[in-house]
């Protein structure tokens, strides 16, 4: 469970990491992918050239860093729902063994009952 816990953080502290690095390549001065000088920054011969390729390398790092975002959330999700299903399992054990307790203690009573009504009709006799 704490191995699923610190993951689960590890995961979401990437998220982060992966939002900023793309909130910090954004902000440039003219649009991403339009060449070097120009906001496209040098991020290889292709964005350098600026141009259609340029803008298009852009658009499939984009599409990239989304689906690798979107893979990440889904398996965040798959964390917290693997957690859930451990806790709410752990409920179910407690649930048992609190009814099997409150038997056994019925049972305790209902002898230490029989027990003491035994005594009082041995006093009566006597």
């Amino acid at each position: 469970m704490a191995l699923a816990r610190y993951a689960g953080l590890r995961l979401s502290r990437n998220l982060a990491v992966f939002s900023q690095a793309r909130l910090m390549c954004s902000s440039g001065l003219g649009e991403r992918g339009s060449g070097a000088g120009r906001g496209g920054g040098a991020g290889g011969a292709v964005r350098e050239a600026g141009g259609a390729f340029g803008k298009m390398e852009v658009a499939h790092e984009e599409q990239y860093f989304r689906k690798l975002q979107a893979e990440q959330l889904k398996s965040l999700k798959h964390q917290h729902d693997e957690e859930i299903e451990h806790h709410e399992s752990a409920i179910r054990r407690h649930k048992e063994a609190i009814d099997r307790h409150k038997k056994r203690m019925k049972q305790i009573d209902d002898e230490a009952d029989d027990i003491l009504d035994g005594s009082d009709s041995d006093n009566d006799k006597k």
